[in-house]
């Protein structure tokens, strides 16, 4: 029996920050403190249950002693290879940092080695993106997909003086993601670089929540009260139902023809109907009467979420009818293998037919994202991934 997927959903309609992110894995049940302590940067992280608009949230504060030193990203990454923790933890910790010292290299026209995490910025920097890396890990779920993140507005105070809102260095790591962000809905900063970058590198898909059951939900405070609106971040932990293999006709296929859309928006279409619960979606070029050109949105779907993929269909594209046919459907069982290229994580799909391997497929984003922290082309990471995919497949 295929098993179930396990999902985190990352609730940021109030902004994000690293704090923010900690509290919502402490209310989870996450255990922080020995990883923190092993640090050896004379830190602590103390929590507290506080309210944000009547709502009960986790409040965290990361404490240090008080003659820090200004440490560079050559000196984090230092710190994070002499801990003892799992080696996915240590990798993404240093991809994080990693992400947010070339933001900021880029923003202030530096280098990566010339940026410094100054004093007590630096100890609350590597408390933050440890922890969240390590309560990731501690989860253990499959997906983690983040919702679409307020970034705020206004302007923020800083060593460089007044900037605007969203911050340069915020911009930055979302111009090298796949999240997805908006200004607003108030006029302060609502996401801090840390934050973003740690999504940045977490996330496995972004948008609504996704079709889960719920099995926890962790609610992390920001630090300031906003007005009218509860300042804070939830992480929703849950499983999802694995597609069905059934070939009875219990799957079902929506199609819409469109003629009259933007193309721009074709590629988040797809995302959200997958998002929706749609085993799989995609677009087909068309012609239509009088020579009109345009395209087939099709998705294929199972009878349980069809009312939601149906719905997003109508909701993401400009149609008016969608068509609904039954189909049926034989799939092979397929597997996850993840593997190392070069330091970095790509998970590989493993399709068998009747126990025998038919298919090995490294996962496209893992590829993208491994590729651009090595700077390496695509096309090598991909070939270097299903290679080490099929040594250890043997």
């Amino acid at each position: 029996m295929t098993p179930k997927t396990r999902i985190a959903w990352v609730d940021c309609s109030s902004g994000v920050s690293g704090d923010m992110l900690l509290g919502a894995f402490a209310d989870l049940g996450v255990q922080l403190a020995d990883v923190i302590d092993a640090l050896g940067v004379g830190a602590s992280l103390h929590t507290a249950t506080a309210t944000r608009q009547g709502l009960r949230a986790i409040a965290v504060d990361v404490q240090s002693d008080d003659d820090q030193p200004a440490r560079s990203l050559h000196d984090l990454l230092r710190i994070v290879d002499k801990l003892d923790v799992p080696e996915d933890v240590a990798v993404r910790a240093r991809a994080v940092l990693t992400r947010l010292a070339t933001a900021e290299a880029k923003v202030h026209d530096t280098t990566i080695d010339a940026v410094h995490f100054h004093e007590i910025g630096a100890v609350d920097t590597i408390v933050d993106v440890v922890g969240a890396c390590f309560a990731a890990h501690s989860l253990a779920v499959d997906e983690i997909v983040v919702g679409p993140i307020a970034l705020g507005g206004g302007t923020v105070e800083t060593s460089h003086g007044s900037l605007p809102v969203p911050g340069p260095a915020v911009l930055q790591l979302l111009a090298g993601s796949t999240l997805s962000a908006h200004g607003g809905p108030v006029d302060v900063e609502l996401a801090t670089p840390t934050g973003v970058a740690l999504l940045a590198e977490l996330a496995t898909g972004t948008g609504p929540m996704p079709t889960m059951t719920v099995d926890a939900v962790g609610v992390g405070a920001g630090g300031r009260t906003l007005e009218g609106r509860a300042n804070v971040v939830r992480v929703v932990v849950g499983e999802q139902e694995p597609a069905s293999t059934a070939e009875d006709g219990s799957w079902l296929l929506l199609e819409a023809n469109v003629d009259d859309l933007d193309p721009r928006l074709w590629p988040e279409i797809l995302d959200r109907l997958l998002i929706a619960g749609a085993a799989d979606a995609w677009l087909t070029p068309i012609l239509m009467k009088k020579g009109r050109p345009a395209h087939t949105l099709s998705a294929l779907t199972g009878i349980d979420v069809v009312d939601l993929v149906r719905t997003a269909m109508f909701r993401e594209s400009s149609t008016i009818g969608v068509r609904i046919s039954p189909v049926t459907k034989s799939a092979l069982d397929r597997e996850w293998l993840t593997v190392d290229v070069l330091g970095e994580e790509v998970r590989v799909k493993i399709a068998r037919l009747q126990g025998a391997v038919v298919n090995v497929a490294p996962e496209w984003v893992d590829v993208v994202a491994a590729a651009r922290r090595l700077d390496r082309p695509a096309k090598e990471v991909l070939a270097a991934a299903a290679a080490a995919a099929g040594r250890e497949l043997g």
